[in-house]
């Protein structure tokens, strides 16, 4: 029995983080674990993927498995993730999810380009599949199959990326931010930018920024430890609480996340800001719930504000437009599941064509070294041409011989003659007759085989 793929695991979709975190994979005992999978009778390759939102185990059946090996092996990988995690098989049956065979391939390919993913189209999860694909190379649980597989589901992703627009538009608050301000000032290579309080959403909100070329990042806060400690984080520069207006007025970006009950940023300190800068453009993010700046600041010349309520519509808008392109993103890997489950396909009956070119190899051989012999000791033409004609049938009949008695004496003989027929592309013994036939002319006369002969 040949090779067979199947997944075993559990995701966002099927159980809470409170059993992912308690099923979750560390990096330090994958090799062993891995190591413990293989060893299993009827698994041969196997990759972990473990991250915040999915546990799941990739598996390859070994080529000597017997036909059933697939749901044992699933099964193996079930007791496996219940005995290695210290979970009750119980318990753990009513989360986990398997899919074999070409189901497998599908959930692969479908993981790897971010469908199967809470945020449709983000672009974490292929990064995430690499390292354990990775992972599972450097302590060789992967061999040719799972390995092919998890390849073509990278060049799946890639195809998946290009060709629709599931991964367009930004899909969270932080990266949101950056295509606003790069609507606001084209690209924000040089740009500085300004970080008011010292919250988790505004520190990774200016990481995005830096990312995309934000030169200098300040940061303020009431507690300068806060302060401090964020800038070293963030590779800023912590300033005083004090210097509020004056760092507004140097900062082409500001974030806001102070938690503070009362508007931090009126219309009454921003307008004095505004005119030190003389009114180039400040792009305003106050991502803070009480919000930290007051509705009449996006009044003021040159200030562009933004809220949470205006992120979080645009990021609704983002996620709709991908999943209308997820439907496109589907049947593009559909062709690609067919594709690769019909790669499997071919690869159960190599072997059988490889004893097939080297049985009529060695056939053909033989007969070529008998015919050689005659040929040296043919005197006439006649005798070279009867050698070449016992060399044609010689081979015809050794290669015949086999399966013509496996036909005569075969309980489903007729099966078999089809199979034979579609096999060597043979026409029935109606076609044959019918080719046999002499054409007819327009007058429905038989047609000369050939010139007539002389009386």
């Amino acid at each position: 029995m040949p090779s067979e793929l199947f997944v075993v695991g559990t995701s966002w979709r099927s159980a809470p983080v409170s059993v992912r975190e308690k099923l979750a994979f560390h990096d330090e005992e994958l090799e062993s674990h891995l190591k413990s999978l293989v060893a299993h009778e009827f698994i041969e390759e196997a990759v972990i993927l473990s991250t915040c939102n999915r546990v799941e185990i990739y598996g390859c059946t070994s080529k000597t498995a017997p036909a059933s090996a697939v749901a044992h092996a699933a099964a193996e990988t079930r007791a496996f993730i219940s005995q290695s995690r210290g979970y009750p098989a119980e318990k753990l049956s009513e989360v986990l999810f398997e899919h074999l065979e070409e189901d497998a391939i599908r959930h692969i390919f479908r993981v790897a380009s971010a469908l199967d993913s809470m945020v449709v189209g983000e672009s974490q999860i292929l990064g995430q599949l690499k390292s354990a694909f990775g992972a599972s190379s450097n302590y060789q649980s992967l061999g040719p199959v799972l390995g092919r597989c998890m390849e073509r589901a990278f060049s799946v992703a890639k195809r998946v990326r290009t060709e629709t627009g599931i991964s367009r538009g930004a899909a969270n608050v932080s990266s949101v931010a950056v295509e606003l301000a790069k609507r606001v000032f084209g690209e924000l290579d040089g740009k500085s930018v300004l970080v008011v309080g010292a919250g988790k959403m505004s520190a990774l909100a200016a990481r995005h920024l830096r990312a995309d070329g934000a030169a200098l990042i300040r940061v303020t806060n009431r507690s300068p430890e806060k302060a401090i400690r964020l800038a070293e984080e963030i590779d800023g520069i912590a300033c005083t609480w004090e210097d509020l207006e004056i760092e507004l007025s140097k900062a082409d970006v500001i974030i806001t996340s102070t938690g503070a009950r009362e508007p931090v940023l009126t219309k009454k300190i921003m307008k004095k800001a505004m005119k030190r800068r003389r009114y180039k453009p400040s792009f305003l993010m106050d991502i803070a719930v009480p919000r930290d700046v007051e509705s009449a600041v996006g009044k003021l010349e040159g200030v562009y504000l933004f809220d949470m309520d205006d992120l979080e519509r645009l990021v609704s808008e983002n996620l709709k437009e991908r999943s209308r392109e997820a439907d496109a993103a589907s049947s593009l890997i559909e062709g690609e599941v067919r594709q690769f489950h019909q790669w499997m396909r071919q690869q159960h009956v190599v072997p059988t064509i490889r004893s097939l070119r080297s049985h009529f190899h060695e056939v053909a051989a033989a007969e070529v070294e008998k015919a050689m012999r005659n040929l040296e000791k043919a005197s006439t033409e006649h005798e070279r041409q009867e050698a070449l004609q016992r060399l044609g049938k010689g081979i015809a009949n050794k290669l015949l011989h086999a399966p013509t008695t496996v036909l005569k004496q075969a309980s489903d003989a007729e099966t078999l003659a089809d199979s034979v027929s579609q096999l060597f592309s043979l026409a029935s013994e109606d076609e044959s007759e019918e080719s046999s036939k002499p054409a007819l002319n327009q007058a429905g006369l038989a047609e000369p085989a050939g010139p007539a002969k002389k009386a």
